[in-house]
């Protein structure tokens, strides 16, 4: 499964990168509910540089995932704090003879076209992830969600108008409407105006136009 947090018009960051916070507790909270539910937590490097981020549980009660970040060329810092030594598996996908920090778990893909999300999640299930949370960013989740590695979007929307700054979900282009996913969709309220889309990426919404 995936999941991504955005404002009311779309937007994940300002111009700038900042995004801290534009999902508040409600939507936190649930996010580190699901990360006690998975198995890995896997985000790609630019989010790593971008956020630093901790990957771990933390608002709730469970043990934290395995993380996991997508860095073919070995940009990842030894400083991250996503590697901090705390009993989980920290496993870094690369190519072969990217560097790899000391103590991390290194799977090595021999081509480009090896690291597209289905090869991706195929060897992250050799090494035992059956539940896997692709988390960021944008541009790693909507490629998975293209490659259809996907089946089920946590979209938690913000009651928030940033009217400029990075956007979303970035998928393949389409040329007509009937082209457009249209997933089963359960709506929750979070609390503080926020909003939880649960989207079935394997399902097609009852009542819509036929494709």
């Amino acid at each position: 499964m995936a999941q991504l947090g955005q404002s009311l018009d779309g937007r994940i960051a300002t111009p700038s990168g900042d995004s801290k916070y534009i999902n508040l507790c409600p939507a936190l909270d649930h996010l580190h509910r699901v990360r006690a539910r998975v198995d890995a937590v896997v985000v790609g490097i630019g989010t790593v540089l971008a956020d630093d981020p901790l990957l771990t549980v933390r608002r709730v009660a469970g043990a934290s995932p395995a993380r996991v970040v997508i860095d073919p060329s070995g940009r990842m810092p030894s400083t991250a704090r996503c590697l901090a030594e705390d009993g989980a598996r920290r496993v870094v996908v690369c190519r072969p003879g990217a560097a790899v920090p000391p103590g991390v778990e290194a799977v090595r893909m021999e081509a480009e076209a090896a690291f597209c999300p289905l090869a991706i999640v195929a060897r992250l299930g050799r090494l035992g992830f059956a539940r896997i949370l692709v988390e960021g960013g944008a541009r790693t989740v909507s490629a998975f969600i293209d490659a259809g590695a996907i089946d089920r979007l946590h979209l938690m929307v913000a009651p928030m108008l940033m009217g400029s700054g990075r956007n979303g979900l970035d998928l393949r282009p389409i040329v007509a409407l009937n082209e457009a996913m249209r997933p089963a969709t359960t709506s929750y309220r979070l609390g503080g105006g926020e909003v939880l889309f649960d989207c079935d990426l394997r399902r097609r919404a009852e009542g819509g136009p036929a494709p």
